[in-house]
C-alpha cells in the first residue's frame, strides 16, 4: 500500500502522480499500526484486522500511476544465470509482462490507471551479490537507490526487491517469512532520492505457512504478493485511493478473503476491491 509516512497492518501499476505532498493527518489515526514506521503491510494470514467491507475507496488528493511499470530487481546469486532461483526469476518476469493486460488488471482502471505493458520500464535488476540476512527497509531502499544510480528515474515504475529464501524482511519490529516476528508478507511505498518519489515494494519468499495459499508453488505465492502490491502501489503510491473508516487500500480490502485464485494464463491472484460493485471482484 501507501507508503512515505506510516504503517499499517493491513494486506498487500505513464504517468503518475500529481502527487499529493504528504498524507492528511487524519489518515494515521484511522490505522491499525504494526509498528512505528512508514510502510503498509500485506499482512499474514491470520494477523490481518477483520474486514470491514462496508465503505468503498475515496481519492485522498494523490495521483495514481497511470501507465505503470513493473522493474523487478533481483537481489541474490540464486536468481542469476545457473542458479537454483533463475526459473523462479523468469516465471515472475513472464507473469509481470502479461499482468497488464489482464482481467485482474482492468479491476483498478476504474482508479484511472489504464490497461499497461508493466514491462516498458528500464531493465530488471539482477544484482548476484549475496543479500543480507536481514533486510531492512532502509536496505531496501538503498538497494533501490543502488540501482537508480545506474538506469534513468521512471516516474511511472514500481520498482520492486525479490530476495531469496535466505534473506527476510524487516520493518520496525514487524518481519516477512523467516523472521522471528512475522507479521506481513510484502508491502509497498515511497521514499524521495535525487530529486524524485521512487515507488518500491519488498517482495520476499513466502514459502511459509502465513504467507502461502495450500498447494500453491512459492512462485505462485510470489505471483500473489506482486499482484497485491503492484495494484495497490499504482492506486495509491503517494496518498491516493484507500478507505477512509478502515485505512485499508484496494487489495487490503479482498486480502486472504475471498481466497487467492489461479487466474489468466495460470498465474496466481488475489480479488480486489471494486467500487462499481461495492465488493471483491476476480476480473472485469
Amino acid at each position: 500500500m501507501k507508503s512515505s509516512l506510516k504503517s499499517v497492518l493491513a494486506l498487500s501499476c505513464g504517468l503518475f502522480v500529481v502527487a499529493a505532498a504528504n498524507a492528511a493527518p487524519v489518515e494515521k489515526t484511522l490505522k491499525p499500526f504494526a509498528d512505528a514506521d512508514h510502510v503498509i503491510y500485506t499482512p499474514a494470514r491470520g494477523v490481518q484486522i477483520p474486514h470491514l467491507n462496508k465503505a468503498n475507496l475515496t481519492n485522498h488528493g494523490g495521483g495514481v500511476i497511470a501507465n505503470a511499470h513493473l522493474v523487478y530487481l533481483f537481489w541474490g546469486p540464486s536468481f542469476c544465470s545457473g542458479g537454483a532461483d533463475a526459473g523462479y526469476a523468469a516465471t515472475l518476469q513472464a507473469f509481470r509482462n502479461q499482468f497488464g493486460s489482464t482481467g485482474e488488471w482492468r479491476t483498478i482502471l476504474q482508479y484511472g490507471v489504464n490497461a499497461t505493458n508493466l514491462a516498458g520500464g528500464t531493465a530488471d535488476g539482477f544484482d548476484c551479490t549475496a543479500p543480507p540476512t536481514n533486510a531492512t527497509d532502509a536496505k531496501v531502499r538503498a538497494h533501490v537507490t543502488a540501482y537508480l544510480s545506474t538506469h534513468t528515474f521512471d516516474n511511472s515504475a514500481i520498482y520492486e526487491v525479490v530476495t531469496p529464501s535466505t534473506t527476510y524482511s524487516s520493518s520496525g519490529g514487524s518481519t516477512s517469512c523467516g523472521g522471528p516476528s512475522l507479521a506481513y508478507c510484502a508491502y509497498h511505498g515511497s521514499y524521495s532520492t535525487g530529486g524524485h518519489t521512487a515507488k518500491y515494494s519488498i517482495q520476499p519468499w513466502a514459502g511459509c505457512s502465513g504467507c502461502k495459499v495450500s498447494g500453491w508453488s512459492n512462485v505462485q505465492n510470489e505471483e500473489h504478493f506482486v499482484c497485491h502490491e503492484t495494484r495497490e502501489a499504482a492506486t495509491d503510491p503517494v496518498n491516493a485511493w484507500w478507505d477512509g473508516t478502515t485505512g485499508e487500500e484496494a487489495d487490503d480490502k479482498c486480502a486472504w478473503s475471498p481466497t487467492p485464485f489461479i487466474g489468466t494464463g495460470g498465474y496466481a491472484y488475489q480479488y480486489e476491491w471494486s467500487n462499481a460493485d461495492h465488493g471483491c471482484v476476480k476480473v472485469k
